[in-house]
């Protein structure tokens, strides 16, 4: 039960799933505690009985919910946040639910508020080091995260540092202040104090070197934010972004540089002109109660970058309380999983070979070059195309093999977005596209696609730079041959497999790749699907054509493989 709503679910917490929190049931009643308590003067009020109806009549429906799913009542939680904990009749408010319900509400105290938030936040990503915010209705926690060398994650003992400073609670802040002194004068000095108390606030976290190290390296922290403010304003940085429409359609793992988040004179137009009858222009995600909370968010991210040390990013979060409290019960292994690995394991037909599988991706790719500085990304494609997604692509390599021929690469495309991996939770949108990306190429990429399904394409394809989109063709169509060599998963040992590494030819630097069969013959049977891998390293064939980004691709195939320097 938060400030501005109270949402529901079911989550199935068994192995082997467990990290990615599946959800079987999800809902919300839009009921406000925060502005229940707060006549039209103002003036603040005890929860009203209409709310406490309202509230009881959402949580009997979902009580007759979690029957239907034969959840044990031992299994069943209420938590409570700012609204119901600072709620001037909160004890009777708490004693009605468990007189109506049978269930007793659980009240987070602000510390444990902040701790489990962040959980939520953790559990949001494969990784997290830098700091958090959570902005709710009524208050907003900050601290840091930093996952241990355990797999645990580590922050503050207090947790957070909680703030009266929620999405709801700054705009009647900032209405007040309009009214009593001017905006100038009363915005100005709400600004200083709100400045003050978070620069305070960070102080007291005791940020550990690790992490303030990192962050002189990598030039700025990353900021990890959760909370409905927070995703509103994300979903309104989607609608602004280069890539239009933006492909992917969840706010989990959305990265922004520090430029956009900033940039709080477009994001408040926009959401102006969403709540203006005359040019309504609706966004995605962003309803009339968050778009007309968007100043009061620009209020509070303007203090933030006076107020916090540099940013270089910012990512937002979908996970909060509810998955804080489901992931802070499960074991530290479980929480040290990757969530996509976790998500694709399930679809590997023979596990043994999934791993055989992964093996070949890994020697495709040519170790990294060192010494090229700003070219990383033409050197080093193990960097982005990181282990879990090489996991999952060899997980979900015939997945869409039952599918007619003429959806494989549509169905593949959308995997991650609108299909099978669509409501995993805790997958960056880095990984979403390029894993879609991938699957797409194996299946023969965008010539295979339907008319409707190539913008989409284009558009995942816009996420990334010219390099990237270079190797992740190249690797695919190594995934294609893969899979014809092993329709059905199984791949023996020693049956393909592949060596890459940087060579010399007559017209410069090249990608040197060995094919080498298990069998006598089956060079000339998979004769097409390597000469596809061939074809990637043609000029023409190049991101942005021949003066654009790509490799020379060498293949020699035999039986066998030796060694590439």
């Amino acid at each position: 039960m938060g400030s501005n709503g109270i949402r529901f679910s079911i989550t199935d917490l068994s192995p082997p799933t467990a990290r990615i929190l599946p959800t079987l049931y999800t809902d919300r009643a839009p009921i406000s505690l925060y502005d229940a308590q707060y006549d039209h003067t103002g003036a603040r009020i005890p929860i009203p009985a209409s709310t406490i109806s309202a509230v009881l009549t959402a949580l009997l429906a979902f009580k007759r919910t979690c029957a239907d799913y034969s959840v044990p009542a031992s299994h069943i939680s209420i938590l409570a946040t700012e609204a119901t904990r600072t709620a001037l009749n909160s004890v009777a408010y708490r004693e009605a639910i468990q007189d109506a319900t049978g269930w007793a509400v659980t009240l987070l105290a602000k510390e444990d508020e902040g701790r489990t938030g962040a959980m939520g936040v953790a559990s949001s990503l494969e990784s997290v080091h830098g700091l958090m915010m959570d902005l709710g209705g009524g208050s907003t926690q900050l601290t840091w995260l930093l996952r241990d060398a355990d797999g645990g994650i580590a922050m503050p003992a207090a947790g957070a540092v909680s703030l009266p400073f929620g999405a709801a609670a700054l705009t009647k802040r900032l209405e007040a202040c309009d009214s009593s002194k001017g905006e100038g004068e009363g915005r100005a000095a709400f600004a200083a104090d709100l400045q003050a108390q978070l620069r305070t606030a960070y102080a007291s976290l005791a940020v550990p070197a690790q992490l303030e190290e990192a962050a002189e390296r990598e030039e700025g922290f990353t900021l990890y934010l959760s909370g409905g403010g927070f995703r509103g304003w994300g979903f309104i940085l989607l609608s602004q972004h280069a890539v239009q429409p933006y492909p992917i359609p969840v706010i989990n793992g959305f990265r922004a540089p520090t430029s956009a988040f900033l940039a709080t004179e477009g994001v408040e137009m926009a959401a102006e002109m969403s709540l203006d009858e005359q040019t309504a222009e609706a966004i995605f995600r962003v309803s009339q109660r968050r778009a007309s909370q968007v100043p009061a968010v620009a209020f509070l991210v303007t203090a933030l970058s006076k107020a916090l040390p540099r940013v270089k990013e910012v990512r937002f979060c979908q996970g909060g309380v509810r998955e804080g409290y489901l992931f802070a019960s499960l074991p530290r292994e479980v929480q040290a999983q990757s969530p996509l690995e976790v998500a694709t394991r399930p679809y590997a037909p023979h596990p043994e070979s999934a791993a055989r599988i992964y093996d070949v991706f890994c020697a495709a790719l040519p170790a990294a070059k060192s010494g090229h500085g700003g070219r990383a990304a033409e050197y080093n494609a193990r960097e982005f195309l990181s282990d879990a997604v090489r996991k999952a692509l060899a997980n979900l390599l015939t997945t869409h093999s039952t599918h007619p021929k003429d959806l494989r690469a549509a169905s593949a495309l959308r995997s991650t977005t609108t299909g099978l991996l669509a409501p995993v939770h805790g997958l960056a949108h880095e990984d979403r596209a390029a894993l879609a990306l991938l699957l797409c190429e194996r299946w023969g990429g965008e010539k295979a696609l339907p008319p409707a399904d190539v913008p989409f394409f284009q558009s995942l394809q816009a996420l990334f730079g010219p390099w990237e989109r270079w190797w992740i063709g190249y690797l695919g169509r190594v995934a294609g041959l893969v899979g014809a060599v092993a329709p059905a998963g199984r791949l023996e040992e020693g049956e393909v497999e592949v060596v890459a590494g940087w060579g010399r030819g007559k017209k410069g630097e090249r990608v040197e790749v060995r094919v080498g069969f298990g069998e006598v013959g089956a060079e000339e049977v998979f004769r097409g699907e390597v000469e596809k891998v061939e074809k990637v390293g043609k000029r023409k064939n190049w991101v942005g054509g021949r003066e654009g980004a790509g490799w020379r691709v060498e293949v020699e195939v035999g039986v066998g493989v030796g060694r590439v320097a």
